[in-house]
């Protein structure tokens, strides 16, 4: 019997299943990459198609972590964004429903203008991308079909992931060839830890409402890179601050989309900066990392 399922196989959805495996019996589903994790069954499913996995499965407890993340490939398709950032968590809330269970989506900072930072969990949303725009349709199509769910909204997550660069393990692989990185220094962000955002969401399974789960820290990225360098000890010159205006992206970023987390505080540990790359040292150094 699956007590907790876990909605997508990357780099948040291995941690929640890392994580949830202690306490619950644990499933995993993923899409189109066949993934293993130690301690749960693994299916495939597709959100934006037949959901009715979840049915037969009929676990307590949903984490939807699946969703299409590349801004600018959201901007370019719109349709595939739509399907899954608001198609796929409709489907995946009717099926919570239909069989009783808790549901916690994971959404994003990007839901908000980016004009002043540090949003709390009742500011108005007003997403300046279609990303944003999608994954705030998915909110909506969650709170319009369940009474008890978690919205937890984190940004900027990393960790150690095999399968697909972010923008720390980016960074440190592009600086530990001697490659300068252009970063730029007007975007601001709180940076999460995939391992502390699942601890995060972990500790909301009995809570209701949107919840802020990112790290403590409203850093710029710039900043952030200049940290990843210092912990892991690389070249700082190799990190070019540029403005974001120099930059031919496809979808505009919010300037500053931080998030406050003293809510979610109160039920877990928010890491910093300096704790969650101090984390990352750490596993690398005990031979963890595929």
């Amino acid at each position: 019997m699956t007590e907790l399922l876990v909605i997508g196989g990357g780099l948040l959805g291995g941690a929640v299943a890392s994580a949830s495996r202690e306490r619950f019996r644990t499933a995993v589903t993923y899409n189109s990459h066949p993934l293993q994790v130690e301690g749960c069954a693994t299916y495939q499913m597709d959100i934006t198609g037949s959901v009715d996995l979840i049915r037969s499965l009929k676990p307590q407890y949903i984490v939807l972590t699946a969703a299409m993340t590349n801004v600018d490939a959201c901007e370019s398709d719109r349709i595939a964004a739509w399907k899954a950032n608001a198609l796929g968590p409709k489907n995946v809330a009717l099926a919570a429903r239909d069989i009783g269970a808790k549901l916690i989506h994971v959404s994003t900072d990007y839901v908000f203008d980016g004009e002043r930072g540090m949003y709390r969990e009742d500011d108005p949303t007003s997403p300046i991308n279609y990303y944003g725009e999608s994954k705030l349709a998915g909110e909506s199509a969650v709170q319009d079909i369940l009474e008890d769910y978690v919205i937890a909204r984190t940004s900027v997550l990393y960790g150690w992931n095999p399968s697909r660069l972010n923008f720390v393990t980016w960074a440190v692989q592009e600086m530990g060839r001697g490659n300068k990185i252009n970063i730029v220094n007007d975007q601001y962000n709180s940076p999460t830890l995939s391992s502390n955002l699942a601890d995060m969401i972990l500790s909301l399974k009995d809570e209701t409402g949107i919840f802020h789960t990112a790290g403590s820290e409203r850093i710029s990225r710039y900043d952030f890179s200049l940290k990843i360098a210092r912990a892991f000890g690389l070249d700082e010159s190799l990190i070019i601050p540029i403005s974001s205006d120099a930059l031919n992206w496809k979808a505009r970023r919010p300037r500053d989309s931080s998030l406050d987390i003293s809510l979610v505080s109160s039920f877990s540990k928010p890491l910093n900066v300096e704790e969650g790359l101090k984390s990352m040292v750490k596993v690398a150094k005990q031979g963890m990392v595929t």
